[in-house]
């Protein structure tokens, strides 16, 4: 029987326990240092983030310092110039200054001139309200007296009106008198003209022939005068225009 063949399954199988243990333990031994570096990989790469937010923010915090002091060096230029400018333009206003206190002064005595004048004016337009009040309570307490005036003025104008009126239709019927009296003078003119003609004839035929005609014939009436009662009522029925009288003209006036 060889060498080889002295090992047993049994010895086998404690050799492979025995090399798996230490096998095992060594595993256990590299796992355990791996999670140790796993874990200060972790820790490490935690740090170099939180470090590397803080250069972020370290780098955000310059910039922003830089810029706010670009900023302020840029607003110092800027107010040192408009000091400048300020400087400058005190230096040429300084005249107008002047010339404007010298103008304001000026306007200070007018103002007050003025402000003088306003007093006195205001006192006179006082008294003129008071006037003005004692007047209107004379005119309340005399109102009946300028309401009987002008009552009497209107009844006057009244008056005058129906006077003109009568003295229109007065003249207006003469007129027409006159008129229809020519018109009678001439129709018993133009008649007694037209009978003479014939009262000739007449004294030319034989009188017993005329006195025969005359008593066959009707007699021929005569046209009836008019009486001036008459004329005077057909005057008075004619119509005539409306009289127009001016209320403000009196008529009287020139007489």
């Amino acid at each position: 029987m060889t060498e080889e063949g002295t090992i047993t399954p049994d010895i086998q199988i404690n050799q492979l326990e025995d090399a798996l243990a230490t096998e095992t333990d060594r595993l256990k031994k590299l796992f355990a240092a791996y999670e140790a570096q796993e874990k200060e990989l972790v820790d490490t790469r935690a740090e170099i983030e939180v470090l590397e937010k803080e250069i972020i923010d370290k780098e955000i915090e310059r910039e922003a310092q830089e810029s706010l002091i670009a900023e302020k060096d840029f607003r110092i230029r800027e107010l040192e110039m408009k000091a400048t400018k300020a400087d400058k333009r005190v230096e040429h206003l300084q005249p107008a200054l002047q010339t404007m206190e010298e103008k304001y002064s000026r306007e200070k005595d007018r103002l007050g001139k003025v402000f003088g004048i306003a007093e006195e004016l205001d006192n006179d337009l006082k008294l003129a309200v008071t006037e003005m009040k004692a007047r209107d309570d004379w005119y309340v307490s005399h109102m009946t007296l300028f309401e009987d005036l002008n009552k009497a003025i209107k009844e006057r104008y009244e008056m005058i009106e129906r006077a003109v009126e009568s003295e229109r239709q007065s003249q207006h019927m003469s007129r027409a008198f006159t008129e229809r009296m020519d018109e009678m003078v001439e129709a018993r003119a133009e008649e007694m003209t037209n009978q003479e003609p014939e009262a000739s004839v007449e004294d030319a035929a034989d009188p017993e022939e005329v006195v025969e005609e005359a008593s066959a014939e009707e007699p021929v009436e005569e046209p009836q005068e008019e009486t001036p009662e008459e004329i005077v009522e057909e005057v008075a029925e004619t119509p005539e225009e409306p009289a127009t009288w001016n209320a403000d003209v009196d008529p009287w006036a020139d007489n």
